[in-house]
Parts: structure tokens; C-alpha cells; sequence
């Protein structure tokens, strides 16, 4: 397969867009913070063995894109992403969290959608051929 990863037991095309906000919209995401954040999501990348495809700090959100292993379910690569990130900026810049009760820096929610290099007609397409045989 062209483009596909693989595992022990798997080769796959799994890629997933993730986007996530700062608490209450802040553009915080500035600068040295911006800098900090794009390293610490390389750096978790690379520690779980995941390939960043692209990469965007706007000042109040982050989008990426990325290439997992099936094994990893979307909720938790955003938990590891957003968890990990959090932590390692509010230590280093604990002003970052004043403004919440709680010291967040993300907000809770996110988007995620996925994509490969084959569409959703083409499988089902292909799907319905094989039952012809």
C-alpha cells in the first residue's frame, strides 16, 4: 500500500485533524508560548511513535494533523496531547492558568475528523463489489 504505516500486526493510513481552543478563547498561544507548544507536541509525538503531517499555533487554538497506529483511540490521543501540553506550560508559565479557578489552559472541548487516501465512495464501492463474487 502506498503511503501506509505499519505495526507488528498491522499496516494502516490512519491520519486524524485535531483542533482545540485556549480556555475561554485566550490568545495566549504567542511568541515563546507558541514555540514552547509546537515543541512539547513534536515531543509527545515522538515519545508515542505518532508522525505529525502539518502543524498550526494560531494565538487561541492549535490544529494538527496526524498519523496514529490503529491501537490508539482519537478521544485519548487528544487527552495525551492537550494533558501532557498543559501540564509541561502551566509549570513553566504558571501565569497561563491564573485567569481559571482551576488552572486550565485548554478548554475541554475539541474537533477531530479523519482522513486517508481513499474515499468513503471508493470503499463502499468496493465493499459492494466483493459481493458480487
Amino acid at each position: 500500500m502506498k503511503n501506509a504505516n505499519q505495526t507488528r500486526h498491522a499496516t494502516y493510513i490512519i491520519k486524524y485533524h485535531l483542533v482545540w481552543i485556549t480556555k475561554y478563547r485566550r490568545e495566549i498561544l504567542t511568541g515563546e508560548i507558541a514555540e514552547e507548544v509546537e515543541s512539547i507536541l513534536k515531543k509527545i509525538a515522538i515519545k508515542n511513535q505518532w508522525e505529525i503531517i502539518s502543524l498550526s499555533i494560531q494565538p487561541d487554538h492549535v490544529h494538527i494533523f496526524v498519523s496514529v497506529p490503529p491501537k490508539m483511540a482519537p478521544a485519548d490521543l487528544v487527552k495525551i496531547f492537550k494533558g501532557a501540553s498543559a501540564r509541561y506550560l502551566l509549570s513553566k508559565y504558571p501565569h497561563l492558568g491564573i485567569k481559571s479557578q482551576r488552572s486550565s489552559l485548554w478548554a475541554p472541548s475539541y474537533y477531530i475528523g479523519t482522513a486517508g487516501n481513499i474515499s468513503s465512495n471508493t470503499i463502499s464501492k468496493y465493499i459492494d463489489e466483493c459481493q458480487d463474487h
